[in-house]
């Protein structure tokens, strides 16, 4: 058999669009997936770089899931506060009781 696939407990949909990419949505990207290493939460935290979502005049926007949170305008230098906030704040609710 191949190798076991795990699934991610968060994933982090951002968008690469035009608009989004000219205004920081790559670099945004860069930043999530590189906290992720730097916390050792590759396999808990999937980045996937999605095509427009149609929302250019709130770009750069990323989703993050299973929260259904969206967010507009998030900028690299942003990134590390919702990281903080999102996913390894989400991650102690879990094994909170």
């Amino acid at each position: 058999m191949g190798r076991e696939y795990k699934i991610p407990k968060q994933v982090i949909y951002v968008c690469t669009g035009d608009k989004c990419k000219k205004r920081g949505g790559k670099d945004t990207g860069k930043a999530f997936r590189q906290l992720c290493k730097d916390f050792g939460l590759k396999n808990d935290v999937e980045i996937i770089k999605t095509d427009c979502t149609d929302r250019c005049k709130l770009a750069p926007v990323i989703c993050i899931q299973p929260q259904n949170l969206w967010l507009y305008e998030v900028s690299e230098y942003k990134v590390q506060n919702l990281f903080q906030q999102h996913i390894l704040n989400a991650g102690k609710k879990e094994d909170q009781p």
